[in-house]
């Protein structure tokens, strides 16, 4: 099998009563913000939560008689294994899934549920592959690669065509890269219909990253020279830039964003200058953990200005406290948490420390509450 249109249209009539063909909505608000239309493919809503599933359902069609009876196993850190997990109950066959030691335990328990048999091997996706291919070998199952086999690059290649159905004047589409197959097949089936569209892919810089979902050390053996050939450029985007982006989401669209599903949004507003719209963000997946976004949410509020922390020095006297709670509501800003510390070792007797979290307005308050406790004789530390 060669990777090209004929493959993805093929992939597309294999997997379309499997899968939901996902909406492509536009937004207003982060138009505004970007200064060029915005439209988001939202694959968070597809079937378990993931563009994964595409892939899965068309590599899991190709398997012989034979290898039915056998299973197959995958690695993955969560969301292609769900695919693979829902794919192969869907046909009646066996499904053992590696999952890295630390993978999110939302997408062990929902792999779980669609039948699959979780392993949890190794520190992250390159261990738990290398654990799959000895089940591989030990159990003769078919090892379903998360991004580097054709058939999953086909399946995935299957949102372009939805993209461009729908929206045939979009300019720029941004996807996420992390093993590839995603921006692979985007990008081939986009650049044999409309060349002159951008395919812009989006990686995180940080390793371990919020964006677990394109936490891989590399595209693969098949992907990268793909990659090259048909993206016209990369983006990196920062952690707080991406958690900003869930939190924008959140906010504006009530769209629940995983990292990795976010980080087109958060190329697109802070290095999407020379990007030309309308533009197509595709949101790969909504699979997150609440306690993590929890403390996405939380970064993002704190890179927004809307989150304040201050630690500030008091005399150790009756209403010291009162007076600096009754400063900051003078600046309209709500006290979420306190913790007052008159024992610290750092500290004279005298004295006692505030550490205070604020909910402000943004940026512009928060600057406006710091100064006024300046001129009002508060010395501030950082927290």
């Amino acid at each position: 099998m060669s990777i090209g249109l004929t493959a993805i249209k093929r992939a597309y009539k294999t997997i379309r009563s499997s899968i939901d063909a996902t909406p492509l909505v536009s937004s207003r608000s982060l138009s505004l913000q970007a200064g060029m239309p915005v439209l988001l493919k939202l694959e968070n809503l597809q079937k378990t939560g993931s563009f994964k599933v595409r892939g899965a359902f068309n590599r899991i069609a190709q398997l012989t008689v034979a290898q039915r009876r056998g299973g197959v196993v995958t690695a993955s850190a969560g969301n292609h294994a769900q695919g693979v997990a829902l794919a192969a109950r869907t046909h009646g066959i066996s499904a053992t899934i590696v999952m890295p030691e630390g993978a999110s335990i939302a997408k062990q328990e929902a792999s779980r549920s669609y039948g699959a048999r979780v392993v949890l091997h190794g520190k992250d996706f390159d261990a738990a592959v290398e654990k799959a291919r000895e089940i591989e070998r030990a159990e003769g199952r078919v090892l379903i690669h998360a991004f580097d086999d054709e058939a999953v690059i086909a399946g995935q290649g299957t949102i372009a065509l939805e993209i461009l159905k729908d929206r045939p004047d979009i300019r720029t589409i941004l996807v996420p890269v992390g093993g590839g197959g995603i921006a692979s097949g985007i990008a081939i089936a986009v650049k044999t219909v409309k060349p002159g569209i951008q395919v812009v892919g989006v990686t995180a810089t940080a390793r371990p990253t919020l964006a677990d979902g394109i936490a891989v050390k590399s595209p693969g053996r098949i992907t990268r020279p793909l990659l090259e050939r048909y993206l016209d450029r990369t983006i990196r985007v920062a952690e707080d830039e991406i958690a900003e982006a869930v939190l924008l989401l959140i906010e504006h669209k009530r769209i629940i964003a995983e990292g990795a599903g976010a980080v087109p949004l958060a190329a697109l507003l802070n290095h999407g200058r020379r990007l030309r719209g309308p533009v197509c963000l595709v949101i790969t997946g909504g699979n997150i953990d609440v306690t993590l976004l929890e403390r996405i949410i939380e970064r993002g509020l704190v890179r927004t200005g809307r989150l304040l922390r201050l630690s500030v020095v008091l005399p150790d006297r009756p209403g010291a406290l009162a007076k600096l709670a009754a400063a900051i509501g003078e600046m309209g800003a709500n006290i979420l948490h306190i913790v007052h510390d008159r024992l610290s070792s750092g500290l004279p007797i005298t004295q006692s420390r505030v550490d205070l979290s604020l909910e402000t307005r943004g940026q512009e308050h928060s600057r406006r509450i710091i100064n006024h406790l300046k001129r009002n004789g508060y010395p501030l530390r950082s927290p």
